[in-house]
């Protein structure tokens, strides 16, 4: 690890740190990002534009970080579009099954030392684990 990657992930831990906790004390809302995207795409009214803009300055953060840093990209052309797709759909069921995703449970529900987020950190984390452990070692398939 250099010291690049460090900072890197120290600024950018305290950035989504910043941002989770200037959403909940603006409008009192949890910055988990599976919720904000579902609610802009079936919610209406108000409540709707703040989460498109949010979804926006994600999006536009990476752009542009990718501006600044372009060697820390790499694009990926050997997976095939079924693994791809098949990475999505089981991200979004795992997302349903365990009511939120990572950020909203791992950053803004364990800050708030919510029990079930805790618990759901933990399993997200170990599947992970495990998956990665799996996929690499039993499998042998490099990524």
């Amino acid at each position: 690890m250099t010291t690049h990657d460090l900072l890197s992930a120290l600024g950018g831990g305290a950035l989504i740190g910043l941002a989770a906790g200037l959403l909940l004390i603006a409008i009192g809302r949890v910055a988990g990002v599976s919720g904000i995207l579902n609610g802009a795409i079936e919610e209406t009214g108000q409540d709707r534009a703040w989460r498109w803009l949010f979804l926006g300055g994600l999006v536009l953060g990476a752009l542009g970080y990718a501006q600044i840093r372009p060697d820390d990209f790499e694009l990926r052309t050997d997976l095939s579009w079924t693994i791809i797709a098949a990475g999505g759909l089981l991200v979004g069921a795992g997302t349903r099954l365990g009511s939120g995703c990572t950020s909203g449970h791992g950053v803004c529900g364990a800050a708030r030392l919510s029990v079930r987020s805790i618990i759901a950190t933990a399993v997200f984390m170990g599947t992970g684990i495990a998956s990665t452990f799996v996929v690499r070692h039993l499998l042998g398939i490099a990524t």
